[in-house]
């Protein structure tokens, strides 16, 4: 039931690692289009199946964690203690033991290795929120987007987030950034790694 598509999008050097641990009667794994709250996820289907979907991704090296990212919760699921949380200590653990055997030079480049291993030691419930992997990774996105990093904008200037509503920088607070919405004048906080868009203007003179 796997998708042959997903083996596309994986380091060729990672493929037979791949090929032998999707191998599952019970698992469907698909690549979908992009969402923009998630990079994947993995539900138990009421037919008795296993899904994971993967966003369609052209970073291979995103697409490769994303995936054993999954594949731990899939093979968490079936311990037989219903109570499990969904990225407690036993899916760390599990993350962990298997992305070991593909945690080198030949499948992922030296900038990314580094980051990912300092990652995996405690893995968070998402890699988003990992400040140091999610720049060593976008360097490998093929992006023509003209957006850039929050954290490279300044306080006070403007800037688009998801191709819509305008805000301001205001400042740090802890690990995120405070802005406001410019046309409601809500304040949100934003992770310093999000992707938006600058908003260059000039103060009219007059």
């Amino acid at each position: 039931m796997i998708n042959h598509q997903v083996l596309n999008y994986v380091p060729v050097n990672s493929l037979n690692y791949i090929k032998k641990i999707i191998s599952e009667d019970n698992l469907v794994i698909k690549v979908v289009k992009e969402r923009k709250t998630k990079h994947g996820d993995f539900r138990k289907l009421k037919n008795g199946f296993n899904q994971i979907t993967l966003n369609y991704n052209k970073n291979q090296y995103r697409f490769l964690i994303t995936l054993i990212h999954e594949l731990a919760h899939f093979k968490v699921s079936t311990n037989i203690n219903k109570n499990l949380r969904p990225h407690g200590i036993e899916w760390k653990m599990t993350f962990q033991k298997m992305m070991l055997p593909i945690l080198n030079n030949k499948i992922f480049p030296e900038k990314i290795l580094s980051k990912l291993a300092k990652h995996l030691i405690s893995p968070r419930a998402s890699s988003d929120s990992d400040t140091d992997l999610v720049v060593s990774l976008n360097e490998y996105d093929f992006n023509n987007d003209n957006k850039c990093f929050l954290y490279d904008i300044l306080n006070d200037n403007l800037f688009e987030y998801r191709d819509s509503k305008i805000y301001k920088k205001i400042n740090k607070l802890r690990k995120r950034y405070i802005c406001e919405e410019i046309k409601t004048g809500k304040k949100y906080l934003f992770s310093p790694v999000c992707r938006v868009k600058k908003i260059n203007y000039e103060k009219s003179s007059g």
